[in-house]
């Protein structure tokens, strides 16, 4: 984190901070905030129930509180007699988990909770509550050029302090050993990470997922300070706007919802541009590891989205965000300012003074035809409304469209489909500590630019808990073009300097057998025909389990 923004005035912290609590103290309490990792399943279930018209389970953003879980699960429990056999025994299930917990006035180890759900550490009193659980995993993956093992350790944490406050920590030191393990250079829709081991060790990787929050909560909204994924929209194996390819990353947070048909929020964070600051660094005075003292260029991002919700079955989001870098700008802590027009202000008008915004859009609708999600995202870089669906002209947006159908042909078997295009130079920039990046990692879809692709999809629940995946993909992608390319007309068609077209089948089942202990056994099975007529084929199998995410 950049200590610059200890540059911001006080009055100005004091009066952001003053009148939240203000606001919050105005309000009638609610239970206190736990973010929820995005991870689990409880996510793809109460997503499924809202498209079954059971539930409103708003899911745009994540992750959502444990609270907010609580609350769907209890709306779904008052229509159990709607749900299927399956459906009746996972609600059962993951109300052991997120409901509210109970003032025991005691300390447990290695014992269940008040909700009767196993806890490593469990302690609770009138006005605090605090759960401790180990993370361990294993796993091996085999395959094409490639043979490694996995292994993580680590612990959750999390809590209440009195009325308001929330607090979690997740550690997880990962550990991959063997050929092939270093994926990190690897186009693909899994998390990145900044590997920690020593360059000697080719084979043995090494690296640490931290993920911490403070938050505190009333009525309507919270505010949260910490460190973790956040993802914006909806999509099959990428999201475009925000999604966790990148490493987590710091962040400010705010969610406000005053009313049940409009939501707001806003996030300010600090990301790693992965660009050295060559004036601050200085050097050590020897020579171990160079002899330097290295300093990379600050950079952060503030975003912001209201969502408006016409009817119980469709929303409708508009968001902006911007990146930024060199040091903490008062304007964008702002959350209601336009930070487009204050960018262009700022700078003078002067390209070479400013930052890279974005605009972003969402469409959703749940249950408008029956036991339906139907969804769009547009996503905005630089647009000429009078030649949008030219080549040329300087369109650098993206888009998707998503259809996906439950229940079909026979129950608890979900079908989608989705398409998903990506115009070259979106998420680029002038300036390349300004790219839409965190520590070189995509902040958007994890395949950048310059690329189609086609998704159909299959999920099935055959019993409890047990959930089956089959994912086909189709794509084409296109090189990354130059900075002249990109500012200077005319702009280069979709897909030009072709490089390759991917066609990929996914197949994956996973057991959640106890809470936050899964079982998983997936297969990947690829091929990548190159513009030189060259083809690759990439086929593994992994199999692991996972206790704590």
């Amino acid at each position: 984190m950049n200590f610059e923004i200890m540059k911001i005035p006080s009055y100005i912290l004091k009066i952001i901070f003053g009148s939240l609590i203000i606001i919050s103290f105005a309000q009638n309490t609610q239970a206190q905030m736990v973010w929820e990792n995005y991870r689990n399943e409880v996510y793809s279930y109460l997503s499924l129930m809202a498209q079954k018209g059971y539930i409103v389970f708003d899911d745009l953003i994540q992750p959502i509180s444990r609270t907010k879980i609580n609350q769907a699960l209890a709306e779904l429990n008052n229509e159990k007699d709607k749900l299927s056999e399956i459906e009746k025994k996972e609600l059962a299930f993951y109300l052991e988990e997120y409901a509210n917990d109970k003032n025991s006035n005691k300390v447990d180890f290695l014992k269940k909770d008040t909700n009767k759900r196993w806890r490593a550490f469990s302690a609770a009193d009138k006005d605090f509550l605090i759960n401790v659980d180990p993370i361990i995993q294993g796993g091996g993956v085999s395959g094409t050029n490639t043979n490694y093992t996995q292994r993580g350790i680590g612990m959750i944490v999390w809590g209440k302090i009195g009325k308001h406050f929330g607090f979690q920590f997740y550690g997880n030191d990962v550990t991959l050993n063997g050929n092939g393990a270093d994926t990190t250079s690897i186009p693909d829709s899994n998390p990145g990470f900044v590997k920690q081991s020593d360059p000697g060790f080719i084979h043995n990787i090494n690296y640490t997922e931290i993920r911490a929050s403070m938050a505190y909560s009333w009525k309507n909204g919270s505010i949260s300070f910490g460190q973790d994924y956040l993802t914006w929209g909806y999509g099959e194996n990428g999201k475009m706007v925000l999604s966790d390819k990148s490493p987590a990353y710091p962040y400010i947070r705010l969610d406000y919802q005053p009313t049940k048909w409009l939501s707001f929020n806003y996030v300010h964070a600090w990301l790693n541009s992965n660009i050295v600051d060559s004036s601050r660094t200085y050097s050590y005075y020897n020579t171990a590891y160079g002899g330097k003292r290295v300093f990379y260029i600050p950079k952060f991002m503030a975003t912001h989205s209201i969502t408006v919700k016409p009817t119980k079955h469709f929303d409708l989001s508009l968001g902006e965000s911007i990146i930024y870098s060199e040091q903490i700008n008062v304007g964008y802590l702002m959350p209601l300012m336009f930070f487009k027009v204050y960018d262009n202000i700022s700078s003078n008008g002067n390209i070479l003074a400013g930052d890279n915004g974005q605009f972003f859009f969402q469409a959703s609708a749940r249950n408008w035809i029956k036991k339906t999600h139907l969804y769009a995202t547009l996503f905005v870089d630089e647009i000429r409304i009078t030649k949008i669906f030219t080549d040329s002209n300087r369109n650098q947006l993206g888009f998707n469209i998503g259809a996906s159908v439950t229940d079909a042909f026979i129950p608890d078997l979900t079908l989608t489909g989705e398409y998903t295009r990506v115009n070259p130079f979106v998420y680029a920039n002038l300036n390349p500590v300004q790219y839409y990046t965190n520590h070189s990692f995509n902040l958007g879809d994890w395949m950048g630019n310059n690329f189609d692709r086609l998704i159909l999809s299959a999920r099935y629940t055959p019993l409890a808990r047990v959930k089956l995946y089959a994912r086909y993909q189709y794509i084409r992608k296109g090189g990354a073009g130059t900075a002249l390319q990109q500012y200077f007309l005319p702009e280069p068609n979709f897909l030009f300097d072709y490089q390759y077209s991917l066609k990929q089948l996914f197949l994956q089942c996973s057991y959640e057998w106890k809470h936050n202990l899964y079982l998983q056994g997936n297969a990947n099975f690829s091929n990548q025909k190159n513009v030189s007529g060259t083809s690759i084929t990439n086929n593994t199998i992994s199999i692991g389990f996972n206790y704590g995410l």
